[in-house]
Protein backbone atom coordinates (compact mmCIF):
# COMPACT_ATOMS: atom_id res chain seq x y z
CA UNK A 1 0.00 0.00 0.00
CA UNK A 2 2.60 2.41 0.69
CA UNK A 3 4.37 1.63 -2.49
CA UNK A 4 1.48 2.73 -4.21
CA UNK A 5 0.95 5.98 -2.43
CA UNK A 6 4.67 6.37 -3.28
CA UNK A 7 4.19 5.76 -7.07
CA UNK A 8 0.99 7.89 -6.70
CA UNK A 9 2.99 11.01 -5.02
CA UNK A 10 6.02 10.33 -7.57
CA UNK A 11 3.69 10.54 -9.64
CA UNK A 12 2.01 13.75 -8.95
CA UNK A 13 5.43 15.30 -8.28
CA UNK A 14 6.42 14.48 -11.69
CA UNK A 15 3.29 16.02 -13.00
CA UNK A 16 3.53 19.30 -10.53
CA UNK A 17 7.39 19.51 -12.41
CA UNK A 18 6.33 19.42 -16.06
CA UNK A 19 3.23 21.41 -15.68
CA UNK A 20 5.80 24.28 -13.52
CA UNK A 21 8.31 23.72 -16.11
CA UNK A 22 5.54 24.69 -18.71
CA UNK A 23 4.65 27.81 -16.69
CA UNK A 24 8.44 29.00 -16.66
CA UNK A 25 8.99 28.28 -20.38
CA UNK A 26 5.67 30.19 -21.05
CA UNK A 27 6.97 32.66 -18.44
CA UNK A 28 10.50 32.93 -20.07
CA UNK A 29 9.11 33.33 -23.81
CA UNK A 30 6.69 36.19 -22.70
CA UNK A 31 9.29 37.98 -21.31
CA UNK A 32 11.90 37.56 -24.27
CA UNK A 33 9.07 38.55 -26.31
CA UNK A 34 8.66 41.92 -24.32
CA UNK A 35 12.61 42.33 -24.05
CA UNK A 36 12.56 42.26 -27.95
CA UNK A 37 9.22 44.80 -28.04
CA UNK A 38 10.88 47.01 -25.82
CA UNK A 39 14.29 47.02 -27.83
CA UNK A 40 12.42 47.65 -31.04
CA UNK A 41 10.75 50.88 -29.24
CA UNK A 42 13.60 52.09 -28.13
CA UNK A 43 14.85 51.64 -31.75
CA UNK A 44 11.47 53.76 -32.74
CA UNK A 45 11.84 56.45 -30.33
CA UNK A 46 15.57 57.46 -31.48
CA UNK A 47 14.42 57.48 -35.20
CA UNK A 48 12.04 59.53 -34.23
CA UNK A 49 13.97 61.75 -31.90
CA UNK A 50 16.08 62.29 -34.83
CA UNK A 51 13.43 63.11 -37.66
CA UNK A 52 12.22 65.65 -35.24
CA UNK A 53 15.87 66.98 -35.25
CA UNK A 54 15.51 67.12 -38.81
CA UNK A 55 12.28 68.42 -39.21
CA UNK A 56 13.53 71.19 -36.54
CA UNK A 57 16.51 72.15 -38.32
CA UNK A 58 14.50 72.64 -41.54
CA UNK A 59 11.23 74.61 -39.64
CA UNK A 60 14.08 76.91 -38.60
CA UNK A 61 15.58 77.22 -42.03
CA UNK A 62 12.33 78.06 -43.64
CA UNK A 63 11.47 80.39 -40.88
CA UNK A 64 14.86 82.17 -41.83
CA UNK A 65 13.50 82.21 -45.09
CA UNK A 66 10.47 83.88 -44.54
CA UNK A 67 11.83 86.63 -42.36
CA UNK A 68 14.19 87.39 -45.65
CA UNK A 69 11.22 87.34 -48.06
CA UNK A 70 9.56 89.64 -45.42
CA UNK A 71 12.41 92.13 -45.08
CA UNK A 72 12.57 92.07 -49.19
CA UNK A 73 8.74 92.72 -49.22
CA UNK A 74 8.72 95.31 -46.97
CA UNK A 75 12.01 96.86 -49.20
CA UNK A 76 10.03 96.72 -52.17
CA UNK A 77 7.54 98.56 -50.58
CA UNK A 78 9.40 101.06 -49.51
CA UNK A 79 10.79 101.67 -52.42
CA UNK A 80 7.24 101.01 -54.26
CA UNK A 81 6.19 103.99 -52.26
CA UNK A 82 9.44 106.62 -53.00
CA UNK A 83 8.84 106.05 -56.69
CA UNK A 84 4.95 106.67 -56.36
CA UNK A 85 2.93 106.12 -59.63
CA UNK A 86 3.35 107.59 -62.94
CA UNK A 87 1.04 110.60 -61.56
CA UNK A 88 3.48 111.44 -58.79
CA UNK A 89 6.82 111.21 -60.75
CA UNK A 90 7.62 115.01 -60.22
CA UNK A 91 6.56 114.83 -56.31
CA UNK A 92 8.50 112.20 -55.89
CA UNK A 93 12.09 112.90 -57.86
CA UNK A 94 11.23 116.52 -55.63
CA UNK A 95 11.44 114.17 -52.57
CA UNK A 96 14.62 112.14 -53.54
CA UNK A 97 16.27 115.73 -54.50
CA UNK A 98 15.81 116.87 -51.50
CA UNK A 99 17.19 113.69 -49.24
CA UNK A 100 19.79 114.12 -51.57
CA UNK A 101 20.49 117.94 -50.51
CA UNK A 102 19.61 116.95 -46.98
CA UNK A 103 22.75 113.94 -47.03
CA UNK A 104 25.16 116.33 -48.64
CA UNK A 105 24.53 118.93 -45.64
CA UNK A 106 25.06 115.84 -42.97
CA UNK A 107 28.32 115.22 -45.41
CA UNK A 108 29.03 119.15 -45.19
CA UNK A 109 28.42 119.09 -41.92
CA UNK A 110 30.94 116.33 -40.93
CA UNK A 111 33.89 117.31 -43.04
CA UNK A 112 34.15 120.70 -41.08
Amino acid sequence: MLSIVNFVYEVLKLNLMSDLSKVVDSLEDRINKLIQNYDNLKLTKLKLEEEVTVLKSQQQKINQEIDEWRDKCNSLKLANSMLGSDQHKRETKLKINALVREIDKCITHLTE
